[in-house]
Formats: C-alpha cells, sequence, structure tokens
C-alpha cells in the first residue's frame, strides 16, 4: 500500500554507483560532473497537506522541489535543466519521478529497502543507484 510516510525525515548518502555516467547521459558539463561525484547530499522530506518538499543540502549547492502526487509540475533541477516532471507514488511503495525535457526523458526512482532509501536514476540504459541512510 502507499504511503508516503515511510520516506518523510532526514536521509545521508552513503554510497553511489555509477552516477558521472549518468550525469554525463543527461549532458551535465565535466566540471559540474566533478562537483557532483564529490557531493554527499543530504535529503530532506517533508509534507505539508497534500504538498511533498524535498530539499537536497550539500556543500556546494541546496535546492528545493515542492510538489503534489500525480501532478506535473515546472522543476529547476541542480545542473540547471528545467523540466516537465511528474512524481507518483505506486502501491508498491514506490515513488517515481519522471523528467522531460527538449525531447529527452529520465526516471528516478525512491524505495525503502531495510531502513534504506534507494533511489535509482536511468536515461537511455543508463543507470545510476544510491543509497541514503536515515538520519
Amino acid at each position: 500500500m502507499a504511503n508516503i510516510e515511510a520516506f518523510l525525515g532526514k536521509w545521508r548518502l552513503v554510497s553511489s554507483e555509477g552516477f558521472e555516467d549518468y550525469m554525463k547521459e543527461l549532458g551535465v558539463n565535466m566540471a559540474l560532473r566533478k562537483i557532483g561525484n564529490m557531493a554527499k547530499p543530504d535529503l530532506l522530506i517533508t509534507k505539508n497537506d497534500a504538498q511533498i518538499t524535498i530539499k537536497t543540502e550539500s556543500t556546494f549547492k541546496t535546492i528545493e522541489v515542492s510538489f503534489k502526487l500525480a501532478e506535473k509540475f515546472d522543476e529547476n533541477t541542480a545542473d540547471g535543466r528545467i523540466t516537465q516532471t511528474l512524481i507518483t507514488l505506486d502501491d508498491n511503495n514506490v515513488l517515481t519521478q519522471v523528467q522531460q525535457w527538449d525531447g529527452k526523458e529520465t526516471t528516478i526512482t525512491r524505495k525503502i529497502e531495510d531502513g534504506k532509501m534507494i533511489v535509482e536514476c536511468v536515461m537511455n540504459g543508463v543507470k545510476c543507484t544510491r543509497v541514503y541512510q536515515k538520519v
């Protein structure tokens, strides 16, 4: 059953695989990829009525995205893209974020397993897995 409550709280990045290749596939320039790879962001996920906010904090940049589930919105991404984004939560409690821009698309899924949040980012078959631990 879908339950956004499982995602709420503060999360710290503990591992990341394939992020460089994923950023490259997105079209992120080399300087930003180097910074992105060094950043160990914390995620703060909060809910206020139907509004959900994901705040990503690192020593380099803090970004915040607020949305309602299943409602498209314009997102300004950390790497400067402006995307049409749709975030849904399915019955398996998987939070799926689809970003579309300039005829391109990437999908970011978040799920809770064994107390950790597993984030998978996929674009054109290039996959990145980032694992966060609740703090």
